[in-house]
């Protein structure tokens, strides 16, 4: 099956489009290079009444609650009315779990998250338990990024509370496998790893659709970060590992993802991402001839100008392919005497 986008035009802002059975597509804006977010609501009901359950809530900003408030007024005019069931969060980050808090006090909703995703949100929030700036800055650090541009990141300090001014103090634990009744139909939670630590994925067997969240996207590649509360971990690993994991689905399974359109042909596009870094892993390899810092193989990875939010997941990312061919045999890795971890080929590589 080639890839297909059965819908060309999505929703403007504060509007609904209805792309499967009781499923409806809303589109955020977001304050950074994506510009856009993908956010779902699904019919549902409870004791008998009608009502919705929220599939991820978009970064706080003032337009985005404009945009719900636009969405509540008019789900109120349909029959189904306006009252919010549940809201699942996939994952922490920003454009995701933003306004689930106020979106809880606003409609008494209870928050459906995974306990690794709502405990790391506290965490970064908090800046606690190895999370925050002053941690990944000594990372970056260490793997060699020069101190001008960890000051331009060190401004950024707060990026995360301004797209999560509250965060919720109560929530439903999701497990991976488990089945949640929406509606009429079962979902199930399918839990991945590489993105977040516990991003929670949904798939709906009876009618064919997989909401993604950020696992699965159609054009731009997922980003797989190192971070440095985990400072060995083998992200890549992890996540293509958890897309494997897709692969017993239907081939002709709707793929609804937090960014971009929505599309038919998953497994052509897992194949496409085991081959984007492949790729990727061969270009770092065959650049370690020599010592190289993470900092230094950025433009091998990311040959265009970065700015600094994008240059915060560059640096994640390329300390995540250095970790998997590290892990592979491939590199080997050594610090300087300027503290400075650097990679370079494994005469014995395979």
């Amino acid at each position: 099956m080639l890839p297909d986008y059965p819908f060309a035009t999505p929703p403007a802002a504060g509007q609904t489009f209805e792309v499967a059975s009781g499923i409806h597509w809303l589109r955020m804006p977001l304050p950074f290079a994506l510009e856009h977010i993908n956010l779902w609501l699904l019919a549902d009901e409870s004791e008998g009444r009608p009502g919705w359950t929220i599939i991820d809530t978009g970064f706080a900003l003032p337009m985005v609650k404009d945009c719900w408030e636009s969405i509540l007024v008019r789900l109120a005019e349909t029959p189904r009315g306006a009252r919010i069931l549940r809201i699942v969060v996939t994952h922490f980050h920003p454009d995701h779990l933003g306004l689930a808090t106020w979106l809880q006090e606003k409609t008494g909703a209870a928050i459906h998250m995974t306990l690794g995703e709502y405990l790391t949100a506290h965490a970064v929030w908090h800046e606690s338990a190895g999370h925050g700036i002053a941690p990944m800055l000594r990372q970056f650090s260490a793997h060699g990024l020069d101190a001008g541009r960890c000051a331009g990141l060190e401004k950024n300090r707060g990026g995360y509370q301004r797209g999560v001014p509250d965060l919720p103090t109560s929530y439903q634990r999701l497990f991976d496998g488990e089945v949640i009744s929406i509606g009429e139909h079962g979902w199930q939670v399918r839990v991945g790893f590489g993105h977040s630590p516990e991003h929670a994925s949904l798939y709906c067997a009876g009618l064919g659709v997989l909401i993604s969240g950020d696992m699965l996207l159609p054009k731009i590649s997922t980003n797989i970060s190192v971070y440095a509360v985990t400072p060995m971990a083998d992200s890549l690993a992890d996540y293509l590992d958890s897309i494997d994991r897709y692969r017993d689905l239907p081939a002709e399974t709707l793929v609804l993802p937090s960014h971009g359109l929505p599309f038919y042909g998953m497994l052509e596009r897992i194949e496409e991402q085991h081959a984007h870094h492949h790729e990727r892993l061969q270009v770092l390899a065959e650049n370690c001839a020599q010592p190289r810092s993470a900092a230094e193989l950025l433009s091998t990875l990311f040959p265009r100008e970065l700015d600094t939010h994008q240059l915060m997941f560059a640096m994640g990312e390329a300390i995540a392919h250095l970790n998997h061919l590290e892990q592979a045999g491939r590199l080997l890795r050594a610090t300087g005497e300027d503290g400075v971890i650097r990679f370079i080929a494994c005469p014995m590589a395979p």
